[in-house]
């Protein structure tokens, strides 16, 4: 081989050697910011059921207070008024 056959060829392999390093280090900070990205998106999922379950919670509360305030005004024993004071007939 000549001498600048055999420098074309060390260039060549060094530049491949450097291709690949720097694919590697590529991959690796994907990797590191897929990890980050798949955490949050657990943690948001946690945050949605908990977010659910407490939504449910507030409907079963309000359905409580809803049958409470009936029988509390069928049974007379309670008026319900509009946030003006105003009796009305029918709180519902």
């Amino acid at each position: 081989m000549s001498g600048e056959l055999k420098k074309a060829a060390l260039a060549l392999g060094a530049m491949l050697v450097l291709q690949t390093v720097g694919g590697l280090i590529w991959a690796g900070g994907a990797a590191a910011r897929i990890a980050t990205l798949e955490a949050r998106v657990g943690e948001q999922r946690l945050v949605a059921e908990r977010l659910a379950r407490l939504e449910e919670q507030s409907l079963a509360t309000r359905r409580a207070v809803e049958r409470i305030e009936r029988v509390l005004v069928t049974s007379g024993e309670w008026r319900v008024t509009s946030a003006s004071g105003e009796e009305q007939a029918d709180g519902f």
